[in-house]
């Protein structure tokens, strides 16, 4: 039959259905129906109190969720006996959504729903009592029962004994501390003081300790100047409150008393309060004392030019204005935002020295700070640490007394460059007399011999002998004067008196005309090949300065190459540079000597007999930088060596 659910039978029926659904959710036991897999198919009000889930939360749960004694096979064996008989009742646990484990006794009955079998449970918790009655009837019924009621005796007084333990030790506690303890019940009786209570009050032995107590009520307010405060935050401050309070109690002797109180709960109740006091007068002194020398601290270091800086805990704690202007950041900026000194320091050299009394040190520290705004900056500074002076919550204190000497190290730094560059020049001065008297002397020896033989032989000797000699002289006469050549060149260069003068020059028929001088002063002794890459057409140069610098090059790597390996010169035209590199097979540069061979009278560590100076590398080097080129070296001993120069073409 079918019911419409808008017809009177079936109006009747929906009003039926959910007077049984209020019914059942006003039942006091757990009423909840499951399937045969053990899936929850509907709870009524009680089990979710008796599990703690919401209906929500049930309905993704089965049986097994909450059943802490689940076991599938028995289950199904449950439901086999459900069929037989219709209705089965045993005891099992269960396991709320908190994780804690209880009794239930169960009654299950199986009904018939449509087409399919559903199991109503019927669950009820069992109380404490119960538990206890059937855990001592186990017990009784234990055939061990006498070791296991001997093991709880002996387990009891053991605990007992801890007991009265902790309690000793806690009276103890409370009788030796340095604080005076007062504990109030509900009723405003007096559960517990120490002894350091009745101390600080001085309390008479014929008082009683209790608010109800008008004498005790008296006696306090005879003892403290402020009555009303007293009145108000300690005497009739309710014992329910839950607050704490603390307060300052002034007595009339002078003495101050630290006054805080807490409420007393056990097992979530207010049962009363508990009272701690404790003498702070000497530490009251303390901090007026310290006030009033922070006041005049700060009146000095406000006032001073130097800069007052203190570090507490590695971060500035106080600054004053003359830290401002040495640091650039303001007092606020270093104070109330982490703010580490450290992070101003770029280098700092440390010099220790003692005080007059000889019982402390300080440090005295130069360092060069970096300023806010980004100037480097020198302090003189004075390092020493306040111990027993002044902490804060038990650290040392550091304090730097800082003052401005950047224009002195300024001038310190120009005095020992110039000590600098005098000690070089000295050296230089010597390197240049040691050597104009050994490159002098050779070429000199050679003419005076030279000419003294031809005095006294020279009408005996042939013709072409005298003209041997002759030429000799006359070879020894160009030394000094390429030697004096040079030497005008360098003390020109050093002088600054050289400048660039750039012109438009074809540099590929540059190089051909260098190369032929160098042929012609040499006889055509070594092959130099030349090589070009890139449109070399025409480029702006120094023709003076530049025919300098390669005739130097080339000259040196003739000079120093090894048998008949030939001197390659290769130009190299870019965009915007022209770069020319002179490439020899010849001995190489020690790589020690090639940080140095710049310099000026610096030769190589291998050049053995070969005659040279010392002057032509520092010339090129010179003429390079007045010439706005980079010159480089790549070389290798027993290899060869190759230079590079890089010319950059002028900007307009």
């Amino acid at each position: 039959m079918i019911i419409e659910p808008n017809s009177k039978i079936g109006l009747e029926l929906q009003e039926e259905l959910k007077v049984a659904q209020i019914l059942v959710n006003h039942c006091r036991d757990a009423v909840f129906c499951v399937g045969e897999d053990g899936r929850l198919l509907y709870v009524n009000d009680a089990t979710c109190s008796l599990v703690g889930y919401s209906r929500e939360e049930i309905r993704s749960l089965a049986l097994k969720d909450i059943d802490a004694n689940w076991l599938e096979e028995k289950w199904l064996q449950q439901w086999q006996l459900l069929k037989q008989q219709g209705s089965v009742s045993f005891e099992t646990c269960y396991r709320d959504k908190a994780g804690e484990i209880f009794t239930v006794d169960l009654t299950l009955i199986l009904e018939q729903l449509d087409s399919k079998q559903i199991c109503c449970v019927y669950a009820c918790k069992q109380n404490q009592q119960q538990q206890n009655s059937q855990l001592q009837q186990q017990k009784l019924t234990s055939p061990n029962i006498r070791n296991g009621l001997e093991q709880e005796i002996v387990e009891y007084q053991k605990t007992d004994d801890d007991l009265k333990s902790s309690l000793s030790l806690l009276s103890s506690t409370l009788e030796s501390t340095a604080n005076g303890i007062l504990a109030i019940n509900f009723d405003g009786e007096i559960l517990y003081y120490n002894q350091k209570f009745m101390d600080l009050w001085h309390l008479p032995p014929e008082i009683r300790l209790s608010r109800n107590c008008s004498k005790a009520k008296a006696f306090f307010e005879s003892q403290i100047q402020d009555v009303e405060v007293f009145r108000s935050h300690i005497w009739e401050l309710p014992t329910k409150s839950d607050s704490e309070t603390y307060n300052l109690l002034k007595l009339k002797d002078g003495r101050i008393f630290a006054h805080y109180s807490e409420p007393y709960i056990l097992k979530g109740d207010i049962i009363g309060r508990v009272w701690s006091i404790w003498d702070i007068t000497e530490s009251r002194r303390t901090e007026e004392a310290l006030k009033r020398n922070e006041a005049r601290f700060r009146t000095l270091a406000q006032n001073t030019e130097a800069g007052i800086i203190l570090i507490h805990d590695d971060y500035v704690c106080y600054a004053n204005r003359a830290a401002e202007m040495l640091t650039g950041y303001s007092v606020k900026e270093l104070t109330h935002n982490k703010f580490k000194f450290e992070q101003l320091i770029q280098t700092r050299q440390h010099r220790q020295v003692r005080k007059q009394d000889g019982a402390t040190t300080c440090q005295y520290q130069e360092m060069q700070i970096s300023t806010k705004q980004g100037f480097s900056r020198w302090l003189a500074c004075t390092l020493e640490r306040l111990s027993g002076v002044l902490d804060f919550a038990g650290k040392e204190v550091e304090m730097i007394t800082a003052i401005d000497i950047t224009d002195y190290k300024q001038a310190e730094s120009e005095l020992r460059q110039a000590l600098e560059q005098a000690r070089r020049l000295s050296e230089l001065r010597q390197r240049f007399v040691s050597m104009l008297c050994h490159q002098f002397r050779t070429p000199l020896n050679v003419v005076s011999f030279s000419s003294d033989l031809l005095r006294r032989n020279i009408h005996q000797w042939s013709e072409e002998k005298n003209h041997s000699y002759l030429d000799l002289i006359q070879d020894a006469v160009e030394q000094i004067s390429e030697l004096l050549d040079e030497i005008l060149l360098f003390g020109k260069a050093e002088a600054d008196t050289l400048k660039c003068e750039p012109r438009q020059l074809d540099m590929k028929q540059y190089c051909r005309d260098i190369i032929a001088q160098i042929y012609l002063a040499g006889g055509k002794q070594k092959a130099i090949n030349f090589q070009s890459q890139g449109e070399c057409s025409t480029r702006s140069v120094d023709p003076k300065l530049l025919h300098h610098i390669l005739t130097n090059l080339l000259s040196n790597a003739i000079k120093y190459s090894v048998g008949s390996n030939a001197v390659n010169l290769e130009l190299i035209c870019e965009e915007e540079d022209v770069v020319f590199k002179i490439v020899d097979g010849g001995i190489g540069i020690p790589a020690v000597d090639q940080q140095q061979i710049f310099e000026p009278f610096y030769r190589g560590s291998n050049i053995d007999n070969i005659p040279g100076t010392g002057l032509g590398l520092s010339i090129v080097k010179t003429l390079a930088d007045i010439h706005g080129c980079e010159i480089s070296l790549s070389s290798e001993v027993g290899v060869g060596t190759t230079f590079t120069l890089k010319v950059p073409s002028p900007k307009n």
